[in-house]
């Protein structure tokens, strides 16, 4: 009896389309960023105050991935980026062939920079290659300096680690040492930016180490 994965089936249709999206951004010079993070880190923030420091001579867009509602999507078109929303309508990831089909309504031109918002979800988001140049991992002091050890899957595939919200710190019981630490039982790799979206603390030096990475 032949016996079909699935699972297996679905992830690598999966990366054949990514594979197709990182042509596509490459021929035309533009850098694709994977935003993952939990609901309430703050990414829609940080994505604004990123592109508010955005070298000239560089274009943006944005892909904003939620379940439902384009209230995160309405915020990025009312500061002048071109979005696209995506609406998953239940799903808990984003995927390459729905990142393709906005990569072609964005119809950016390069060099430039794309963020994706995926799907608010420490799980199965990482799983799914959409054809990202990086991996964009936010988390807030407000969830705790454990949550690498808790979802550990998305925290070692990140390149890079924003810590959001440090302006809260004093008021939290959240120790960026072991945090720091947490992650590099994990991934040895990943540069750590601490940054507070509403202060804008430490923007300009993720932002560097995203163009750089």
């Amino acid at each position: 009896m032949n016996e079909i994965n699935i699972n297996q089936n679905i992830f690598e249709q999966n990366e054949q389309v990514a594979a197709h999206n990182r042509a596509w951004l490459k021929e035309r010079q533009l850098t694709m960023v994977n935003l993952m993070a939990s609901p309430g880190a703050g990414k829609t923030s940080l994505i604004l105050q990123l592109l508010k420091h955005l070298p000239q001579g560089l274009s943006a867009g944005v892909i904003e991935g939620d379940v439902a509602s384009s209230v995160d999507a309405d915020k990025v078109t009312a500061a002048g980026w071109p979005v696209v929303q995506i609406n998953t309508g239940g799903g808990c990831h984003l995927e390459a062939q729905m990142v393709g089909q906005a990569l072609k309504q964005l119809n950016l031109s390069g060099p430039g920079l794309i963020i994706v918002e995926n799907i608010g979800n420490l799980i199965c988001p990482v799983d799914f290659n959409l054809g990202e140049s990086l991996k964009l991992v936010v988390t807030s002091t407000p969830e705790g300096d454990d949550k690498p050890l808790k979802y550990p899957g998305i925290f070692a595939a990140a390149d890079i680690i924003a810590i959001n919200k440090i302006d809260l710190l004093p008021h939290l019981d959240f120790s960026l040492e072991k945090f720091s630490q947490a992650v590099k039982l994990l991934n040895q790799q990943a540069k750590l930016c601490p940054v507070s979206a509403r202060s804008g603390d430490g923007v300009v030096s993720l932002l560097s180490t995203m163009l750089k990475s």
